[in-house]
This record gives structure tokens, sequence and C-alpha cells, in this order.
């Protein structure tokens, strides 16, 4: 895997419309649904269906780290481990930071230009220091030292010190490719939000491009942030500036000790004194049965390898601050699913989500394969070059030849041109997509997706790649992941799609985190037979489908969501906890009985301390406000929120919350002017308006709630929500007809979507009754 992912531009893929960019996943406890309007049903009371013996007794691991170990740096594993230590140094992973020198700027810092968006950028050196001129936060051009190089190829970014310790990745960046592939140059990260009319929240000094928050735990070894809330500063520190050994096998001074006597630590022979120990791979070989098929001599029973390495290469939320044993994934961080914006509903890549998610849906992470299987985790090459790679389990004589992929010259029949298609990230780095799938023309044609065809014959339709590969096989060839046309109507909100939620929930043979995608699309069908799967789903052996599962019961009542999450207060995985507390925030420990009081009030208390250790975090902040928000301790929330504020400007959730806290406590006039003053920051910002709106509902402001409503269909004219919402409005201010040519539009754009239809049904019945 590459390891050159510069985390600061994860967020910034350009996806219209751009407030999303801007809009994290939080909880947010806002007025977004239309009880202005309507009343919700009576919620039925649970019925826990019988469950299989494996759903009752899940085994499971839980991983702990020992208080003595400690970090002792790389030149203490080199005398030992001399091959690997060659084959680590100058990979991406030795140079994903470094100290800004001469020896490691790859950027033409000799009094070079580049201009931008009407910004002019000037890269120099002065007393042995680079030096950038730019324009700052403050509108005024500035001199920032360029201290630290970020990444080394396909292009390299530099970290620019800033008051209060903070270091940000400059979106300006060099092209570290070869001037014959367009390298060599400046250019601009994020093009489409730096143009003409740039989008500030965006801007390079802003959350998104701070190093210490959202890269440099991925880039050096052992990180301490080090934030001080009340000088909102950091004084953030590492072991080693680098991704070096112990940042993959965890602080390795016990290993130090059973290198030097074994004999004399027993306790350490099953490990060696690591903190993990990576040996899925041991003994292990690929065979092949009657039909060629590989699979490993034995099965795969762990993922610490595979956890390890998703840690950072995936899409994902950081949860806790303190160290965890080579931070396993499930200890620390919660995984994004297949959600609309960062995969296509067939589940290739769309934004950037760094391989995990990915490598999750394909049929060899179903089989056991391994990262290490493919690359050397030392130098992070292939193990083999080219096609090799996959000969080394696939039959060269079965695979590598027309019969197969039906190429008569090289271009093409590459086994990574058909089954790992690339998309562009950062402008100049393809990433390769690791589901390996099947090419699905025809998904194209039928749902828009891309495919690995038309990547390489641009200038053909996808009805006529589809047409070639029916032809080819004689059937449309469906591969293994059968869950596309399930999720875009889930996303859609279509008819039908509910039931096929369901069947995907519990399709066994689907991978996991589709079928926790699918769990949390129906928190949008709350009802007794989703209740029943999802009970089900929370006591799946894997933790991704647990999580999914999770994210759905919020809008189910106080008594159901305990029945449903409280078993996972006691998970062994800190991130199942933590997301089992955050559905139970608003639930007081008092109204429990035995000891369900003191199991209800420790999980709430962790998931607070959880929030107050990434103090830093926007986010986090929300959340504590949040939580005290449950507790009616309005000013502590109010306190959270406005700090949110503090630290990102430009977080829509934070003025939602605020905004919502402020016309519970009877201050809508202070709620008005916070939505105002974010739409000052954020004229596009589709939820703004749309909370604004329904705050002019409140105050019986008809005219102008209908103008905010309309504003936020505008910007976000695929929203199903804020189109109902609105329609209803109209609805209600005797503008029928205005209302059903809002509802036709929509059904233009989402032909199956059941809230609209239905709503359109009720709209023409009563026109019919009058």
């Amino acid at each position: 895997m590459d390891s050159n992912k510069t985390h600061s531009a994860r967020h910034l893929a350009p996806e219209p419309p751009l407030w999303r960019l801007l809009l994290p996943l939080v909880l947010v406890l806002s007025a977004v649904a239309v009880w202005w309007f309507t009343a919700g049903e009576a919620e039925p009371p649970l019925q826990a269906p019988a469950l299989t013996a494996e759903q009752q007794n899940v085994p499971f691991v839980d991983v702990t780290t020992a208080g003595s170990r400690h970090y002792v740096g790389r030149q203490s594993c080199i005398a030992c481990h001399v091959e690997q230590s060659a084959e680590f140094v100058g990979s991406h992973h030795d140079q994903a930071m470094q100290e800004a020198n001469a020896d490691t700027v790859l950027g033409d810092f000799n009094n070079a230009s580049f201009s931008y968006g009407g910004v002019t950028s000037t890269f120099f050196q002065r007393d042995g220091q680079f030096l950038v001129n730019t324009l700052g936060p403050d509108g005024r051009q500035q001199v920032y030292v360029a201290e630290y190089t970020f990444g080394v190829y396909p292009l390299q970014q530099y970290l620019l010190a800033t008051p209060g310790g903070r270091y940000q990745a400059f979106s300006v960046a060099w092209d570290a490719r070869p001037a014959g592939e367009g390298g060599q140059r400046w250019f601009q990260l994020n093009p489409d939000v730096n143009g003409d009319a740039p989008i500030k929240a965006l801007h390079w000094s802003g959350r998104q491009f701070n190093w210490n928050l959202m890269c440099a735990e991925c880039h050096s070894t052992n990180l301490e942030r080090n934030f001080n809330a009340a000088t909102n500063s950091y004084d953030t520190r590492w072991a080693e500036i680098d991704v070096s050994c112990e940042a993959c096998h965890g602080p390795a001074s016990d290993h130090l000790k059973w290198a030097a006597a074994p004999d004399a630590n027993p306790d350490m022979a099953a490990t060696l004194g690591l903190a993990v120990r990576f040996d899925e791979r041991e003994g292990v070989t690929w065979q092949h049965d009657d039909n060629g098929t590989p699979g490993r001599s034995k099965p795969r029973d762990s993922e610490k390898e595979i956890q390890a390495c998703a840690a950072c290469h995936s899409r994902r939320a950081q949860l806790f601050d303190d160290p965890q044993d080579a931070g396993l994934l499930v200890e620390n961080y919660l995984l994004a699913t297949l959600d609309q914006g960062l995969y296509h509903p067939d589940g290739q890549i769309q934004d950037e989500v760094f391989v995990h998610g990915s490598f999750l849906q394909s049929k060899m992470y179903q089989a056991g394969v391994t990262c290490s299987d493919c690359h050397n985790p030392h130098s992070l090459e292939l193990r083999v070059p080219g096609d090799g790679v996959c000969v080394q389990c696939h039959h060269a004589d079965q695979y590598q030849t027309p019969k197969h992929h039906f190429h008569s010259s090289v271009q093409g029949s590459a086994c990574v041109d058909c089954h790992m298609p690339t998309t562009t990230y950062m402008e100049v780095d393809p990433r390769r997509d690791h589901s390996l799938r099947i090419p699905r023309p025809d998904l194209s044609v039928s749902l828009g997706v891309p495919n690995a065809c038309n990547q390489c014959h641009s200038d053909e339709t996808p009805e006529w790649a589809a047409e070639h590969v029916e032809h080819w096989y004689g059937h449309v060839p469906q591969g293994a992941q059968q869950y596309a046309h399930t999720l875009a109507a889930g996303r859609a909100g279509s008819v039908g799609a509910r039931q096929d939620l369901l069947k995907l929930l519990a399709d066994e043979d689907q991978p996991a985190i589709a079928r926790a995608t699918a769990a949390s699309l129906l928190q949008a069908w709350p009802g007794p037979e989703v209740a029943q799967s999802l009970f089900v789903a929370l006591r799946a052996k894997d933790p991704v489908i647990r999580l999914g599962a999770l994210e759905a019961i919020g809008s189910y009542s106080p008594v159901t969501r305990w029945q449903l999450a409280s078993p996972l207060l006691d998970a062994p995985e800190r991130v199942v906890r933590l997301q089992a507390a955050a559905q139970l925030l608003d639930i007081p420990p008092e109204q429990m009985r035995g000891d369900d009081v003191e199991k209800l009030r420790r999980a709430q208390q962790e998931y607070l301390q959880a929030q107050q250790a990434n103090a830093d975090d926007s986010s986090a902040q929300l959340n504590i406000g949040l939580y005290h928000q449950a507790r009616n301790q309005l000013a502590l929330a109010e306190d959270a929120y406005a700090r949110a504020l503090e630290l990102d400007p430009y977080f829509i959730g934070a003025y939602i919350n605020l905004a919502d806290l402020y016309r519970a406590s009877m201050r809508d006039p202070m709620a008005e002017t916070l939505l105002n003053k974010g739409l000052e920051a954020l004229p596009e910002a589709a939820p703004l308006h749309f909370s604004l709106g329904l705050l002019k509902v409140r105050s019986k402001d008809m005219a102008d709630a209908l103008i905010e409503l309309r504003r936020a269909v505008v910007f976000d004219p695929q929203n199903a929500h804020y189109r109902y919402v609105l329609a209803v409005a109209l609805d209600s201010a005797d503008q029928r007809d205005a209302a059903l040519v809002l509802i036709a539009e929509g059904l233009d754009l989402t032909p199956a979507n059941q809230t609209l239809l239905t709503l359109q049904q009720q709209l023409q019945n009563k026109d019919a009754t009058q």
C-alpha cells in the first residue's frame, strides 16, 4: 500500500454542494424532523427474536497494552533486523514526515512563485530556512516557515508553523513526478474551492488542514497531540518523526528484553515480547482445488495485521486519544461504511477512503488474504511486480490469457486494469480500488457508477462496454458484490428499499461493511420489523455490523433503544461501547434498576471522558454539548457548542445545535442571529437555511420560512426530507399546486422515493375531496 496519504486533504474531494464538505459525521439533535407539521405514531414494544447459539456466545478478543512497555526507537531494531531495516529506508513510511532541509525538500524554493484564485505564493530560502509568503487567515500576505516536509511522491506538502504550536499543511503542493509526466511544478491541491470565489472554510489555515489534529497521527510514531484547552494551543510530540518500526509493532521494550534473554522470559515466548505479533502468515501456503481456485492452507483466525494497517489506511473517525497496541482499528476508530459521497452505491471508491473499506468488500479478504500477501510491509512495494503479485495464487495459464481478459494486447490485459481501476485524488495521485471486483458497465448504464472498461475506452459509452461484456460471457456477470441497486434505492428512499435493505442486512454471503451500511440506512424506516432485524444485527460477531446497527436506532423510544443497545455497553471493543453509550445519553441512570444504574452511569461517563480527551476536535465539543443538553445542563452545553465554533467557525453542526438550544430555552431571537451569522460564513449551507426556515415556522413567519426552506432545497435538491418539509409548508400556506410541482421535481430526481410519493398521493386526495 502507498503510505503517502496526506490526511490533511481527506475531506476535500470536490463534490457539490460545497457545504457537504464541512459537515462531519456527528450526532445532531437539531430540529430536522417535521414535528412542526406532523406528530409521530406510538412505537410498539420490541419483541426480541430467538438468537442462534453463535449470537448468544460471540467470541471476542480484548486487546490491552502492558503499562511497562515503552518506545525504544528504530536504532534498537537495526542490529537484529538488518534486511527489514534496509527495505524500510527510503520507503514512503520512512519519508512520511521529515525536517525540512536541502536533502528532504523536493519543491522549488528558489524565489519561485505560484498564483491561483487571485492569490500569489512565493517560495524562497533565508538563513537555511524554507519560507512561504502567502495569504494568511486575516487576508494579508505573511511569511511562514516550512519546518517539515509531508510525504514524498507523487506530491510533497509542507507544514507551515503558525501560532499556538499549530502546523498547517499548505494547500499549494509540489508535484514530485518527472517533468515528462507533468510534474516538477507547484500546484493547487483543491482548485475547485480556491478559484475566483474561494471557500473560506477550506483555507489552508483552517481546521481541515491542521496537522496536529488531522494528519500527524498517521505520519509519525507514538504521537502525543498535547492540546491545552485553556490556552487553545498544542505541544505536540512524537517518539519518531516518521512511521517507524514501533508504529506498527507497538512499543518494543519487552521485545528487547525477550531477545536478550528468551529463557529468562518464558511468558513472552508466544508474542516474542511484541505488543502485537503479526503472525497470520506464518506457516501458511496457498493451495488450489480441482478447479484451480486458491485457498489458504489454514484459515486466517485474526486480523491483527489488517487492523493495524487500517488504522491509517481507512476513512475513519478517531474516537480516543490514548495509544493502543499498533493503533488497532476496532480499539480506537469508527470506520466509515459505504456512505453516500464516500463510495458509489456499488461500493467503488468515490471520495478519498484509503483502501480498507474497499478491501473489506473483496473476495480476497473473505478468502483470508492479508495486506502483506501482496505488499512488502517494510518497503511498501508489491511483493512481485505487475501481474506477478496476482499469480502468486492465481494460475497464470488460467488468468493470463485472452480467454480470461479478452484483450489481444498488453494494454488492458493487466489484472489491475480490470479489477483495480484508479481514481485520482489530490490532483496527481491515482489510487487503486481494492474491492477487486469484476467490471460492471451494466451498472454504469442503470446507476451511473464508473466502470473499468470505460476508464480505458473513454471514447465509448457504457452501453457499448456492457454489450461487449455480455457478448463475451453470454450473460451479464454479477460478481461477488450484490448490493448496488439495494444501496442506491436505500439512499433514495425508494419504494421497496426497506425490504431489500433488510434482506441485505441478513445476507451472510455479502461483506460485513455492506451489511452494516444497510443497517445504517434502515434508520429511515423505524418500526417493529426493522427493530427485530437490528436486534439480531446488534449481536453479530463482526463489530462493523454492530456499529452500523447502532447508527440506525436513534429515532426509537428510550425504552426500545435501551433494549437494543444496552448489551453492547459491555462489548469488548471500546468503539462499540462508546457508540452504544452515545445512543443512550438521554436516559438518566436514576431511571434504571439494580445493576443497570451503575452500568449506564459508567458508560455515559466513559463517553464524556472520551470526548474531553479530544477537546481540540470541534466534533468532540459538539458531542460534549449534546451530553450536557440531554441532562438539561444548558450552560455547560452552550459553552461546549461555543467552543466548537471557536475551534471551527465553519462547523455547521455546532451552529444548528446551539441555535436549537437557544430555541429550547425560549431564546428564539438569539437562535435567529446565530443562524444568520452561520450563513454569513456559509451562504450555501443547506442545513442552516433549513434550520432557519423551521425557526421561522415556529415564530409563524411563514413568508420568510418558505424563503429559507426553498433555499435549502435549491442548495441540496437531492435531499428529499428538505423537499418534503417545504411541500408540507407550502400546502399549509394554501399553495398546494406549488407543493405538487415541488414534489414532482423531486420525483424526477428520485422517482421511487416513498416519502414523496406518499405525500403526493395525500395532497392529490385532498384535491379530490374538496
